[in-house]
């Protein structure tokens, strides 16, 4: 039984089926605003998340110390730490083989910030995205174990059985976080809660979280043996940064990281982060908004198209001049990536619609487009079409794409069977993500294939005309303390969105601003008007509220503080309308 359209909003003006709590749900949250006394939008947002009475205060206010997990419940942590111990007391020389993004970056940072301050050195490699592709190779590897008696890789290495066994002449240690298969590279150690031999319980870490759990595992060990080892509380910022930009679930122990971290950083005590901040002209307090869309992104751009190594050295450079000379690289990369990916956005959404948007997968491929950018245009695509999106750029023969997915939807297991049935040359990563290699006469098997396999999972059913709204709300309501209150159950991102509220027949009074953007007023009559924006949306069906006349109109989006020329506004980040019943 289809229970009823919220306010009745069957075709919204972006043609979605508005869709409320359940019954349950506000008997939830109702009775938890009984017993907390906490406002019911609030207490709709904890019913959502699960979160009981006797909870509540623990999950407003998530403590690192409460959530931390035993390092020792991975397999193989003890033998990493104690190796890296060894290799601390001998002096012997450590390599760190980081991946190219965010993830990989702050990996490495957290680890060659972390030796420092035990007075060691170790040697950073990244490889180059085009010319060496993802995870370790053979010719770095055996370079790498040449010259170093420890080899460390984070945010890969899990699957990359033939380097690892290359670089016979070192010992090698991987951090990882990515889908393992059913054998494990002849490593030292591989510590990754993705392993096919763990229980799936610290599978919400990304690489940092991992890496961050070795170093509290490595200083307890020292702490065994009457040394002490470096404070990891000012490491929390890089953690956050990570867990953020790689999308990892804001769950569980994420959740702390991303809180905790947020706090260091607000500090400005980390250099590279500092600058690069003011670079981008960041003058308000860290959110998780601004590690995944201000400062990800920029570290991100050496990876992507420009020198690989970049974003890693500046997270852990302490020198001021090398700082600001590494975030003005990063920032003139990233102006250059964002034209890239718009010209190749363009043409990869105009190939998925040729194909069509009503299967499990949509998917684009061509020659030129830079491999640097597929992955941002696949994340585009999916949350364009809500469906998990594939995007491939050739190279003569050889393609390189990256695929994104939408929640429910484990896409990483599907690359990686796909890799093992053949039908790609490479291929794996985790459940929200995940990256291929092919060759051209692979391409149509391979993404009928992969289709078929999202397909069963129930990729493609609940589609674009599904708008879930939490609350409804009267203007006089939205205040600032009640949006202080909604960010205490944050922070908010990957499985765990922000709520999304509904203001019922509203006047609405708009303007244009810039070239493609929406200003708004509105009011229900009863109390002050709410300011809107709505951003990218002039050439599109919500342009018609510019217009509204006299018509009222239901707004649905979410609540944030404006804070410009000194001041601080509520307002909605509109997200959609539908024009209300007379």
């Amino acid at each position: 039984m289809t229970t009823a359209a919220f306010l009745n909003v069957e075709h919204s003006l972006l043609g979605r089926r508005w869709v409320g709590p359940s019954d349950a749900e506000h008997r939830a949250a109702e009775a938890l605003a009984q017993q907390s006394h906490l406002p019911l939008p609030l207490c709709m947002l904890l019913a959502k998340r699960g979160v009981e009475a006797n909870a509540i205060d623990g999950f407003l206010a998530p403590s690192l110390r409460d959530l931390l997990p035993d390092p020792l419940m991975l397999r193989d942590m003890k033998k990493a730490a104690e190796r890296l111990i060894s290799a601390l007391t001998v002096h012997q020389k450590i390599a760190i083989f980081a991946d190219y993004d965010v993830d990989g970056g702050a990996s490495a940072a957290l680890l060659l910030i972390w030796l420092r301050e035990m007075g060691h050195q170790a040697t950073l490699y990244i490889p180059d995205r085009i010319d060496e592709g993802y995870g370790p190779n053979v010719e770095a590897m055996q370079a790498l174990a040449a010259a170093h008696d420890l080899i460390i890789c984070v945010d890969c290495g899990t699957l990359s059985h033939e380097p690892i066994a290359a670089a016979r002449a070192a010992d090698v240690v991987v951090l990882d976080h990515h889908l393992g298969a059913e054998t494990l590279p002849s490593a030292l150690a591989v510590v990754n809660p993705n392993r096919q031999d763990e229980d799936g319980a610290l599978s919400h870490l990304c690489a940092a979280g991992v890496v961050f759990l070795l170093l509290v595992e490595t200083n307890r060990q020292l702490r065994a043996l009457g040394q002490t080892g470096p404070d990891l509380m000012g490491f929390l910022d890089l953690v956050a940064l990570a867990t953020v930009a790689d999308v990892a679930p804001l769950i569980g122990v994420n959740r702390a990281f991303v809180r905790q971290g947020l706090k260091v950083m607000a500090r400005r005590e980390r250099l590279g982060l500092r600058v690069l901040a003011d670079c981008a002209r960041l003058d308000t307090a860290p959110s998780a908004y601004s590690l995944g869309f201000v400062l990800g992104p920029r570290i991100n751009a050496g990876g992507r198209i420009g020198q690989a190594d970049l974003g890693a050295r500046l997270l852990a450079t302490t020198d001021p001049h090398e700082a600001q000379a590494l975030a003005q690289r990063l920032e003139v990369l990233n102006n250059e990536r964002r034209e890239i990916e718009a010209a190749v956005r363009v043409q990869a959404l105009a190939q998925a619609q040729a194909r069509g948007l009503d299967g499990p997968l949509v998917w684009a491929a061509d020659d030129g487009w830079h491999p640097g950018v597929v992955g941002i245009v696949a994340a585009r695509l999916k949350e364009a079409t809500h469906r998990p999106a594939v995007v491939i750029g050739f190279d003569g023969d050889q393609g390189k794409g990256s695929a994104r997915s939408v929640a429910g939807v484990d896409l990483g297991a599907a690359v990686q069977r796909l890799a093992l049935e053949g039908l790609l040359q490479k291929g794996g990563g985790h459940k929200m993500a995940a990256g291929l290699s092919l060759s051209r006469d692979q391409l149509e098997a391979a993404m009928a294939r992969l289709a078929e396999l999202l397909g069963r999972q129930g990729a493609g059913q609940a589609g674009p005309q599904d708008l879930n709204i939490d609350s409804l709300l009267m203007p006089s309501a939205a205040t600032a303390g009640l949006i202080e209150q909604i960010e205490s159950a944050g922070p908010f991102g990957a499985s765990a969105s922000a709520p999304r509220f509904a203001f019922s027949a509203q006047a609405v009074s708009g303007r244009r601003i810039g070239e493609n953007h929406l200003r708004l007023n509105f009011s229900d009559g009863l109390g002050p008007k709410l300011d809107a924006i709505a951003f990218g949306v002039m050439e599109g069906p919500l342009a018609a509220l510019e217009n509204a006349g006299a018509a009222r109109y239901h707004l649905a989006g979410r609540l944030e503080l404006n804070h410009f020329g000194g001041r601080t506004k509520v307002q909605l980040r509109l997200e959609d309308a539908a024009r209300a019943e007379s």
